[in-house]
């Protein structure tokens, strides 16, 4: 969770949402993303998604069924449909995303019948840390002045 707190980071210092994901396979880190929505100007490009596409790029397929993700937020609808449609192993996420979060703040893409498979998912690891960066980010953001 320390690299994904870090990515981030990252992702707040280039204007991002900070959400960082990392991808982990027998121990072995095998993708790493940050949100670049704003960068690829793509709604499409939340750090899980990248992450998702990294780590099929190296698995050589689309099951993903040894992977666990590191989340600094608890993902949205799209994120968590993709983590189960690529039959993710397990989610660790940080943060409670109370607006979008589709595991259990705001939508229960688990407790759906949506798919055969369902991962394993564990909140809280990370959590003040993530919390505290969302928040710096976001108050940042609406002190900032509107550009005109």
């Amino acid at each position: 969770m320390r690299h994904a707190l870090s990515l981030a980071r990252g992702a707040a210092r280039r204007g991002e949402v900070p959400v960082g994901c990392v991808a982990v396979r027998a121990g072995e880190v095998v993708a790493a993303a940050s949100n670049r929505v704003e960068r690829g100007s793509s709604a499409l490009l939340h750090a899980e998604m990248v992450a998702l596409a990294q780590a099929v790029r190296r698995a050589g397929g689309w099951r993903l069924d040894e992977i666990t993700l590191y989340v600094t937020l608890e993902p949205c609808p799209m994120c968590a449909g993709a983590i189960l449609l690529s039959r993710v192993r397990r989610v660790v996420y940080a943060a409670d995303d109370p607006k979008k979060g589709a595991f259990r703040s705001t939508y229960d893409v688990l407790g759906s019948r949506f798919g055969n498979h369902h991962p394993l998912v564990e909140a809280g690891l990370g959590a003040p840390a993530s919390a505290e960066l969302l928040r710096r980010f976001f108050v940042q953001l609406r002190d900032k002045p509107a550009d005109r």
